[in-house]
């Protein structure tokens, strides 16, 4: 599997997996929208300033990143791992930005509560058909 492919596949995925570590060095893994950006290895996510995945990731940048697509006879998997940078800076914001985000965010692209999550890959597990394949990013 190249580069190339596991990002094709990553774009066609509607949900993702974010893992965290929490306080007591635990993973904690929460559903995820799809990327709303991918560039290069950074992929870039929508999430609240409040949440406990942000306060995690302040304290720890490291993270995992899951994508899947099961079919009827076939399931294919990547994991990435990486690191996470909080991004409150609002040219990003505005960049990644979708119309109907004015509902979760009431204040617009300027809530203090929206922040964007970019998630830099440095490598990636890939799983298909009972194989595995390892890809330093």
């Amino acid at each position: 599997m190249t580069k190339d492919k596991i990002y094709a596949f990553i774009k066609k995925q509607k949900t993702a997996f974010i893992s965290s570590v929490d306080d007591n060095g635990f993973p904690v893994t929460r559903a995820m929208l799809a990327p709303r950006k991918i560039d290069g290895n950074d992929i870039y996510f929508t999430t609240n300033t409040s949440s406990r995945k942000v306060a995690h990731f302040s304290a720890n940048e490291k993270g995992c990143v899951y994508f899947y697509k099961r079919g009827l006879f076939k399931y294919t998997g990547v994991t990435l791992l990486g690191t996470v940078e909080i991004c409150t800076d609002q040219s990003i914001k505005d960049e990644i930005w979708r119309m109907g985000d004015g509902m979760i965010y009431k204040k617009g692209k300027t809530d203090p509560d929206y922040c964007v999550i970019k998630f830099t890959a440095s490598e990636a597990e890939y799983y298909c058909d009972l194989k595995v394949e390892f890809i330093v990013l």
